[in-house]
């Protein structure tokens, strides 16, 4: 099967991913998201809340013979994320079908962790991947509500080394001959990591 994207940047477009009526992290998100992760060959990535698995695809594609952890609850997400798996021909991914922080603690200690989705249990998954990541390990969760950006600044304190960004992206769209700039909601992206010289990645 002919891959759907062949180059190495990320960033593929959002209209290559199937969505369904599942949210997605926009592409432009995505390149920022990824560049804070700081991804390398080998590492174990886990994706919470993976939704379409964009995020997870795209990490994939970074780290070579690593893998990546897609845990998901919803049964329609769990079966856009293994589409978005064959359309693109990634097989470095495991589908977990599970609630965090429940699903997460049979798996292997992970070097980056992304957080695109908590199902209200923020705390007590930050509150895992404190007692659970190595010194170094990288967390990013991306926030689309003010209450988000607040909790997640509020629960990052010690052991957290932690910034944050905000990504405002807008695109030109089409209204006749005319192009005009649309604006979409922005994003704070929060960047943790844990103290500590870093280890594998």
């Amino acid at each position: 099967m002919k891959k759907a994207w062949t180059y190495v940047t990320p960033g593929i477009p959002d209209d290559l991913f199937i969505r369904g009526s599942v949210p997605m992290t926009k592409e432009e998100i995505r390149a920022v998201t990824l560049a804070k992760a700081r991804l390398a060959p080998g590492q174990v990535v886990w994706d919470i809340g993976s939704g379409t698995g964009s995020i997870a695809i795209e990490a994939a594609r970074l780290i070579g013979d690593g893998i990546v952890y897609a845990v998901e609850q919803k049964p329609a997400a769990l079966e856009l994320i293994r589409e978005n798996m064959r359309r693109f021909g990634q097989k470095n991914i495991q589908v977990v079908d599970g609630r965090a922080p429940e699903a997460l603690l049979p798996l292997p200690p992970p070097h980056r962790v992304f957080i695109g989705g908590s199902g209200g249990q923020l705390g007590e998954i930050v509150q895992l991947l404190a007692e659970r990541l190595a010194p170094g390990a990288r967390l990013v969760i991306n926030a689309l509500t003010l209450e988000t950006l607040t909790r997640a600044l509020t629960l990052l304190g010690p052991p957290w080394e932690k910034e944050v960004v905000q990504v405002s992206v807008t695109r030109t769209v089409s209204r006749g001959h005319y192009h005009l700039m649309h604006a979409l909601n922005p994003v704070w992206i929060i960047t943790a990591q844990k103290e500590g010289d870093e280890g594998v990645g």
